[in-house]
């Protein structure tokens, strides 16, 4: 696993791919990245005192670290390096990569696909084969967040690096289709982003006169997760039921989220948890909340089905989203939620779709259960888990025979 700006303990690197190969009986090792010397939590926290060492051993998987300061590739020194068939790619990554001498090299970022090229033209020169996946966590690049000049240089370079990728893996159907169009002949597999299934998962009864909003994950105001949303949707939903916001998580490392005097009893922020937590902290959430706003800033955001739309399904929570294309079709599909039918929906919008929730128990109780059974028959990682190892497989024995669209 080549990894240059997540952290190593990341839910889809670490907790699911990494440990699903191992558990199957494969050598993994992740070589990571270290800010300023340390590793790094999933909110961007350093780690002080611990995992110190430059390589040891976490829960069955080898971890080899390096000071992401001295790998920092533009893409105009990555392409050029890129179209010299006699380039030294001689940088950290590809380095640590090499030393490995593994069978498979598995990117997670435009960065770590290029140092993975590196590896992979090393090893050919040697005599040896190795074989490149690309995991794409989103978009790349996104063609309504940067610039026309940014991304015309972003795209033509990761034109160039899709031809030496073995196998690329994303995360939604709508994903998928942009880098066929891109390189139809490139074999491509979702893999989505969903926990394994919570075992001591309860069916929801809806019983209670209260309702509890939840958010899971990372507050970005004016992109997903605004604080100032979370603080208008409860002063409006309080105003004529007994209601709560809880966040599973919370802003990133050196930031601050500062709740209203008024809103300190009703709004519940738990920070950032151990990723086997979540479970037990969604107990107590009656609906879910998501809000990709501003989508003709960001394609992405459009296209996405992140963690925390299967993580609310794991728990049977019905999701409130508004009107982004992937998520939209997921959840009319499988009438596991509601989709506000706007772009940018209001907090009055939202405030508006959960008190009509609050008064119809039956819907909300059919929607919840319409969730907790879509993860059983289709999403649950230990579905996707299978699709992770055949995707192995095929390239440890050579069996691309035929292309997939």
């Amino acid at each position: 696993m080549l990894v240059h700006t997540h952290s190593f303990l990341d839910s889809r690197i670490f907790h699911k791919e990494a440990k699903t190969l191992q558990k199957n009986g494969y050598e993994v090792t992740m070589i990571v990245p270290r800010m300023k010397g340390k590793l790094f939590n999933i909110d961007k926290e350093p780690f002080q005192n611990k995992f110190l060492q430059k390589s040891f051993r976490h829960e069955g998987i080898n971890i080899v670290t390096y000071n992401v300061e001295s790998f920092k590739p533009t893409a105009p020194m990555m392409q050029k390096k890129l179209k010299s068939v006699s380039a030294n790619f001689n940088n950290v990554l590809t380095n640590i990569g090499l030393n490995q001498q593994a069978d498979i090299y598995h990117a997670h970022e435009t960065a770590s696909l290029y140092a993975g090229i590196g590896v992979k033209r090393a090893m050919k020169n040697k005599g040896k084969e190795a074989k490149l996946i690309f995991d794409s966590h989103d978009l790349i690049p996104d063609p309504f967040e940067e610039s026309q000049t940014k991304n015309a240089v972003t795209g033509n370079l990761l034109d160039t690096m899709l031809k030496e990728v073995d196998q690329l893996i994303t995360v939604s159907p709508s994903i998928k289709s942009w880098y066929i169009a891109k390189n139809p002949l490139l074999p491509i597999e979702v893999i989505y982003n969903s926990p394994p299934l919570n075992e001591e998962f309860q069916p929801k009864e809806y019983e209670t006169k209260s309702l509890t909003v939840g958010y899971e994950g990372h507050i970005a105001d004016h992109k997903k997760g605004s604080s100032d949303k979370i603080f208008k949707i409860t002063d409006l939903c309080s105003a004529t039921i007994d209601f709560r916001f809880k966040v599973i998580g919370g802003v990133l490392h050196g930031h601050t989220l500062s709740i209203p005097d008024h809103l300190q009893e009703k709004v519940k922020v738990t920070g950032w948890i151990d990723y086997q937590q979540i479970s037990e902290q969604m107990k107590e959430i009656d609906v879910g909340w998501i809000d990709f706003d501003d989508l003709k800033s960001s394609l992405n955001r459009s296209y996405a089905l992140p963690n925390k739309l299967f993580s609310y399904l794991n728990n049977g929570v019905p999701v409130v989203v508004n009107k982004c294309h992937e998520m939209e079709h997921f959840i009319r599909t499988h009438k596991c939620g509601m989709v506000i039918n706007k772009t940018r929906a209001t907090s009055e919008d939202y405030a508006e779709a959960f008190l009509f929730l609050h008064e119809n128990r039956d819907k909300l109780k059919q929607m919840s259960i319409n969730a907790r059974k879509v993860m059983e028959r289709i999403y649950s990682w230990e579905k996707m888990e299978k699709d992770l190892l055949l995707v192995y497989q095929s390239l440890t024995s050579n069996r691309f025979n035929s292309f997939y669209f």
